[in-house]
C-alpha cells in the first residue's frame, strides 16, 4: 500500500502542479485548495491512467477520502 501512496501522491503534486503536497488516507477535497468538482473528473482520470485501472461512475462520485481511492486500487491490483 505504500507504494500505492507514493505513486497517488506523485499524481496529485503533478495534476496541482504543487511538489507540497502530501495526501494520505484520511485526505479529502477540502484539504487541497484546488480540488474541486471540476477538476475531480480529470483527477480521476490522471489517477487511472497511472494505475491502468477504471473506477465506475459509481465510484468516482462516491469517494470520501483518498484512502477509499487506495483501497480499490489495491483491491483491483495495478497494471504498471
Amino acid at each position: 500500500m505504500e507504494k500505492i501512496y507514493e505513486r497517488i501522491n506523485s499524481v496529485f503534486r503533478d495534476f496541482f502542479d504543487d511538489d507540497e503536497i502530501e495526501v494520505d488516507a484520511e485526505t479529502t477535497a477540502d484539504d487541497i485548495e484546488d480540488w474541486d468538482s471540476l477538476n475531480h473528473i480529470t483527477l480521476m482520470s490522471a489517477i487511472e491512467d497511472e494505475f491502468g485501472v477504471r473506477f465506475t461512475m459509481g465510484e468516482v462520485s462516491g469517494m470520501k477520502n483518498v484512502g477509499e481511492m487506495a483501497q480499490i486500487i489495491e483491491a483491483r491490483g495495478t497494471k504498471k
